[in-house]
């Protein structure tokens, strides 16, 4: 596996992990390029920003030195938010991890989340946060076990 920033050409494969998803398969999917279409205006928007990185896992043979061929196996995106709050500090918001049931309890979402603390610690930052679905059991003893805390309550306002 290789770690690298997303491609235009990754989005629909992209989207295809969190749909395959027992929580994300009634939010996103892009059967066709109409539906596609959100999606890759929210890449553009996300690529453009060098505050947030959108990272790939892709499946490469061994010795390929071209980590753009490949399936997307996992995904996840990381943003950094400057703010006042904790005396200026630069936090790391880690968001949408997903990694493909067929590449699950293989060590590739720990190998992307200590890249991400990794990052986050280069860049300066005080903290790296997430939320997670409340429903998320096996995803928040993941957390957990690498070294996250529950420390707030989240909450989100709807507004579509």
């Amino acid at each position: 596996m290789r770690l690298r920033r997303a491609a235009a050409g990754d989005v629909r494969q992209v989207v295809a992990l969190p749909a395959d998803d027992q929580l994300g398969a009634s939010r996103d999917r892009a059967a066709d390029v109409r539906e596609l279409e959100p999606y890759l205006s929210a890449f553009e928007a996300i690529d453009a920003d060098p505050a947030h990185l959108l990272l790939v896992a892709v499946a490469v043979s061994h010795g390929d030195d071209d980590d753009r061929c490949g399936d997307v196996v996992a995904t996840m995106q990381l943003s950094f938010l400057p703010g006042l709050a904790r005396r200026g500090a630069l936090r790391a918001q880690l968001e949408a991890v997903r990694v493909a049931a067929a590449h699950r309890s293989s060590g590739l979402g720990t190998a992307m989340v200590g890249w991400a603390a990794e990052e986050a610690r280069r860049r300066g930052c005080a903290l790296v946060q997430l939320t997670t679905d409340k429903r998320r059991t096996d995803a928040h003893r993941f957390y957990e076990r690498l070294g996250f805390a529950a420390t707030h309550e989240g909450m989100k306002l709807h507004l579509r």
